[in-house]
């Protein structure tokens, strides 16, 4: 099933970096759902968990912007629109499912996405998306740890004991 995953994350990364190019294109003839479709239906054979990938895609389209304005912070000298196509997608997913969805590990999904970039992505890729990824999931731990209540101070008196207290 992992390897499946795997394949599948692959279907789901065709699927978005044709959209991200396409709707840069401008392109009014894009339906996400007949793309995503087309690309399932390739390795049809090979794939068993297709709700997976659509589950995938369709939760990254639903929320690219909530996602992007994650990655912005965390990559500061890189503005998204500069971040190379194929990079910004691995990323997307990889908060995605950091963030959004529960059912992978977190260092699996960080494995997995910097796997996407050293196959797909520039020399570089693998260690940008490790490095905003790995942020992302500190940022993440440190906001999902329950905070400890304060220990309050009680006034003190400044009387001094009584024998009986001593």
């Amino acid at each position: 099933m992992a390897s499946n995953r795997h394949l599948g994350r692959i279907v789901a990364l065709q699927t978005l970096y044709e959209q991200d190019f396409r709707r840069e294109c401008e392109d009014k003839a894009f339906v996400l759902e007949e793309v995503l479709t087309r690309n399932i239906d390739r390795y049809q054979e090979t794939i068993d968990d297709k709700a997976f990938i659509k589950r995938l895609v369709e939760g990254i389209n639903t929320r690219q912007d909530e996602i992007d304005d994650i990655i912005r912070p965390v990559a500061p000298e890189w503005p998204i629109e500069q971040i190379a196509r194929m990079d910004r997608v691995v990323l997307r997913i990889g908060v995605y499912e950091l963030l959004f969805d529960d059912s992978v590990p977190p260092k699996v999904v960080i494995n997995e996405a910097v796997e996407l970039a050293k196959a797909f992505g520039g020399d570089n890729s693998s260690k940008f998306i490790n490095g905003v990824l790995g942020t992302v999931l500190r940022k993440k731990e440190t906001t999902d740890k329950p905070k400890k209540p304060k220990k309050t101070k009680t006034a003190k008196s400044k009387k001094k004991p009584t024998k009986k207290e001593e």
